[in-house]
């Protein structure tokens, strides 16, 4: 009898695949005490009241059903009405509007609604943790373009144009970035969706920091002319209103898209939470406000922990959104996973190692300052304090 090994039984696909650099290295803070942590992107504000009472109002009214697949119709209204005020798009709520379990779903079913085996997807590096993986799932080939700390973490165009083949199907872009708080400005944008037609390509652009933009106005590329028949617009509740546990994403895009992106939601996911989804219109509808104070305190701690890096001799480009910081560790002599490590084990202070977010991170750190200026301070202190014994 042949022995059972369960791991003969795991799909290549998958195996092939590695665990997220981020929590690879929270398992080893695990268990630390004192540990103050730069870690997590995840907004340290809880969500404001009158999100909460929506949800909770929700309960007590027993809106606990499923909704339909892609939605309620009042939220994909609001989300419609919201992207034509403030990034000049419109989309038919009816037909062009999906509700997903978080961006990452929306990602997801982005990625298998459009890759056939094979298909080449071009993204930008360093970045968010599961676009590579979320590509190879979806039987496609991960085609990653380095941007540079010269160039503020943009993406170039010409470097886009370099790696396009007979068989780019798509262009994946997230701006501003996780994990650098790269943008683009819209010149730069303009010659890749020029790129984008001149080789008949798609784009999925996920903009979940984009109200969490500090200078300058933040440009899609779905409002560029001729763009939008040709863009699968990403955005979500998380970051900009810190709602993260709600688990609440959109997909904006062509009918057909968004169509086929449905099919697969209906027979994996079949709906979002309504509870969820009623917290959401409450802050599409009223929550500009919060979110704007919530962007001030950021750019606040923004400023505070980019000037501490520079002082200790951690070079650090000012992130023009997003709540990153992405200081080099070059000067150190150490790499990015050998820096993190001896701060955990020296100082308490958990950063994630540029090289979770591709290979083009080394030599670079994550740190987040979606927390409280005092622990950034704190944090800062023992950094310096650490790099000053290297």
């Amino acid at each position: 009898m042949t022995p059972f090994k369960p791991h003969d039984f795991v799909s290549k696909q998958i195996d092939q695949i590695p665990r997220s650099g981020i929590r690879e290295f929270f398992d080893i803070v695990q268990g630390r005490d004192e540990v103050i942590s730069l870690g997590v992107g995840e907004p340290d504000f809880v969500t404001p009241w009158h999100i909460r009472e929506a949800a909770i109002y929700a309960l007590e009214r027993g809106r606990t059903s499923y909704t339909s697949n892609l939605g309620l119709l009042k939220l994909r209204a609001a989300i419609s009405s919201h992207l034509n005020e403030h990034f000049g798009v419109e989309y038919d709520p009816h037909r062009q509007i999906l509700i997903a379990v978080g961006v990452s779903e929306a990602m997801d079913l982005a990625f298998r609604a459009v890759i056939n085996p094979g298909d080449e997807v071009i993204y930008h590096e360093p970045c968010y943790v599961s676009y590579a993986p979320g590509i190879t799932m979806a039987y496609g080939v991960a085609v990653p373009v380095s941007c540079k700390a010269e160039d503020q973490f943009a993406v170039r165009a010409e470097d886009i144009e370099k790696a396009i083949t007979p068989r780019t199907k798509v262009l994946v872009l997230n701006f501003p970035t996780n994990p650098t708080g790269g943008t683009m400005t819209r010149e730069e944008l303009e010659k890749i969706a020029a790129l984008v037609e001149q080789h008949n390509l798609l784009v999925i652009t996920d903009e979940i920091y984009s109200e969490l933009t500090f200078e300058g106005d933040h440009v899609s590329i779905a409002s560029l002319p001729g763009m939008q028949q040709r863009t699968i617009f990403l955005h979500g509740f998380s970051k900009a209103y810190s709602m993260t546990g709600f688990r609440i994403g959109y997909a904006c895009g062509p009918t057909e898209l968004i169509e086929a992106m449905m099919k697969i939601h209906q027979y994996s996911m079949l709906c979002a939470s309504i509870i969820s989804q009623e917290a959401a219109i409450e802050a599409i509808e009223h929550g500009w406000s919060d979110m704007l104070e919530m962007r001030d305190q950021y750019r606040l701690r923004r400023n505070y922990i980019v000037n501490a890096f520079n002082k200790m001799g951690l070079a650090c480009h000012l992130p023009r959104g997003s709540f990153y910081a992405f200081p080099s560790v070059g000067s150190t002599g150490l790499s990015s996973k050998e820096f993190a490590v001896r701060l955990l084990e020296e100082e308490n202070v958990a950063c994630v190692p540029g090289t979770a977010f591709g290979p083009s991170g080394d030599g670079f750190l994550r740190c987040c300052f979606a927390t409280s200026m005092e622990q950034i301070k704190e944090a800062t202190e023992r950094m310096a304090r650490f790099v000053s014994r290297i």
